[in-house]
Formats: C-alpha cells, structure tokens, sequence
C-alpha cells in the first residue's frame, strides 16, 4: 500500500484570524508533505470555504495535493459541487481529492446546510449527481430531491475524481461499499478502522464494486506538549460526547510524536494507509510544527 501522510490546518498562537492559507500551502510543498486538507466549518474563526480554499491553495503550489476533509453535500447544489470540482481538476491535475459527508460537524452549522428530506438519502442522490456529471458529458436526471436536463459541466475531468467518503457508523461503511471510491475516518480506533474497513468491502462485495486496497484513511490529532490545559480539557469533553462508547477518550488522541508513530503503525496494520494530521487548536510556532512532523512522520511514508 502506499502509505502517504497529509495536514490539516494549523492554527498558530497569537496569530489573528486569518488563515493565512497561501503560506500554509507553501510550507507544506517545500517540506514536500503529501497534501492539504480543508474542513467544512462554516461557522469557525479563520476558516475558509474548502472549495475556495483549495483553489486558492492550488494557485500558490504546483504538486501539492488538496483535499476536502470533509465537504458537507446535503444543502450544496450537487450540480454547482460538480462544476467546482471540474474546474479544480482542471486548475490542478491529478491534484483534487474530494471527500464528502452527510452532516456539519459543528451542530451550529447544521441549519446552513438545509435539506427537503432525509439527509442520507439526499447525500446518496446527491453524490450520484455529482459522480454522473464528472464522467458524462451531458446527464439528464429525475430523482426524488433533483432534477437536471441535459446537464454538464466542464472541463471534464481527464481521468475521473475518486470521491470518498466520511462516516464511522454501520450505515456509512454500507454507503461507502455501495457509492464511495475510499473512506476518510475521524474520531476512530484501529479496531474501528479493521472493523470498517471490513463492512466497506463486504458491502462493496454486494454492490458488484472493488475500492482501492490503498483508499482507506483517518484523521489523526497530536496535542502539543504546550497545549494550554483548558484546550486538552476542552478536546476530551468533545471526545467524550463524540465517542462515549470509548473507555478512555485520551486513546483517540496522540500525545507525543513517537505517540503518533505507534498510532500510525497500528492504523497501517489494520489496513489504513492516507492520513492527515492536524493539531489539538493552536502551535506556538507552524513553521517549528511543520518541521517536527516532516522529521517524526515523512520517515513512515513509502515511495
């Protein structure tokens, strides 16, 4: 499998607001870190618009990769998303790694995303839209929540998007072995990550589908050694609600470097092999950050 690690946002102590995203991206290509990836919070200081980010992001680089970590689907117009991405992929080939999710992460930002039904069933008629449009050059549609006449988008893509998929729970797995091309996890254990990766493939098995033996990934968060107690105090009680049935929310975390190493390994073993990294809130320094997970994480990728 080749094993490759990315960054989420790094925030930095005592800098303002700004995301200071053009930067990020080029720290990132000239350590030679794998990709950038961008979540979906409307609502958070600092953030941007995944997609406008990333085409931000790809003006500012030339191999760096750019993910959406994840892009909430329900309430976007699955046309206006297929167009967004077409663009993207023609703006960076072979650059753009979109992944989608049925809900916001922040409950805050749940009514910017309304949606005429069950949100799992306008995620799935969603994604076919955008999948269709991607890969034919004219796509007429009739289903319960869209409806499109000879609609196309272009440039198409020249080699079609992988379009993964988030989600933890039993009926996500099933969703990404029926629709979904890989799986970026959050929140998750290697037992977790064996146990979905499974049910993926054997819904996939189902479908008449095979999914990459190399599409399978998570997020993994490192608190830093200086990390202000009310931010770990603050991070557990998410974890918490997020993950009760979790003994100890600390095992979901990294908290050291050689910490996020071990987690790494036994994440690989499971079968995971994308990764994307990201801080418990705000460095003292990114540019210190950054170096410490090119020497402490690089060394694990393969070629």
């Amino acid at each position: 499998m080749k094993i490759r690690i990315g960054v989420g946002d790094v925030p930095e102590r005592g800098a303002a607001d700004d995301p200071g995203l053009g930067g990020l991206a080029a720290d990132l290509e000239a350590r030679g870190i794998d990709s950038l990836w961008l979540s979906d919070l409307v609502s958070a200081p600092g953030s941007v618009d995944p997609l406008v980010g990333m085409a931000y992001a790809a003006g500012r680089t030339e191999r760096l990769k750019l993910g959406t970590g994840v892009l909430v689907l329900p309430g976007r117009n699955p046309a206006v998303v297929a167009a967004q991405l077409a663009g993207l992929a023609a703006l960076a080939p072979r650059r753009v790694l979109p992944v989608f999710g049925v809900r916001p992460a922040r409950r805050g930002d749940r009514p910017v995303f309304p949606v005429d039904g069950g949100r799992a069933e306008v995620f799935e008629e969603a994604l076919q839209v955008v999948r269709a449009l991607l890969t034919r050059p004219s796509v007429t549609h009739r289903g319960r929540f869209f409806t499109f006449e000879d609609a196309s988008v272009a440039p198409l893509p020249a080699k079609p998007l992988d379009l993964w998929l988030g989600g933890r729970v039993p009926a996500a797995m099933d969703r990404i072995g029926r629709l979904g091309d890989g799986w970026l996890a959050g929140t998750i254990t290697p037992a977790d990550a064996e146990t979905g990766r499974e049910r993926i493939l054997a819904a996939a098995d189902r479908a008449g589908r095979t999914i990459d033996a190399d599409h399978y990934g998570t997020y993994l968060t490192i608190v830093p050694d200086d990390a202000p107690e009310r931010t770990v105090d603050a991070l557990l009680t998410r974890l918490r609600a997020d993950r009760p049935d979790v003994a100890d929310p600390r095992d979901l975390v990294c908290w050291s470097w050689d910490d996020a190493r071990e987690h790494l390994r036994r994440f690989i073993d499971a079968g995971l092999s994308k990764f994307v990294v990201r801080p418990a809130g705000r460095v003292t320094s990114r540019p210190a950050w950054l170096d410490a997970f090119a020497a402490e994480l690089l060394p694990v990728e393969n070629h």
